[in-house]
C-alpha cells in the first residue's frame, strides 16, 4: 500500500471509524464511515485520492495525535 499521503489505516466496524495514519505521523479517526466505504478505500489505487475525494467531505473526523 505505497502512498505519498497514508502511511496506514485501521477499520473499527463495530464503531464504523476509519483511523487514517498519515505519512507526517498525524492520526485522524473518521467517524461512522460505513463498512462499504472502508473495503472502497482498501480497494483504491490511490488511498490518498480516495481519502480527500470521498472520505474528507462525506465523514467528520477528530485529530487523535
Amino acid at each position: 500500500m505505497p502512498s505519498s499521503v497514508v502511511n496506514s489505516y485501521i477499520y473499527f466496524p463495530e464503531t464504523e471509524v476509519l483511523r487514517i495514519i498519515y505519512q507526517s505521523g498525524a492520526v485522524y479517526d473518521y467517524l461512522k464511515v460505513p463498512v462499504s466505504i472502508s473495503e472502497k478505500f482498501r480497494e483504491a489505487r490511490s488511498k490518498g485520492r480516495f481519502l480527500n475525494s470521498v472520505i474528507k467531505r462525506r465523514f467528520k473526523y477528530i485529530k487523535v495525535s
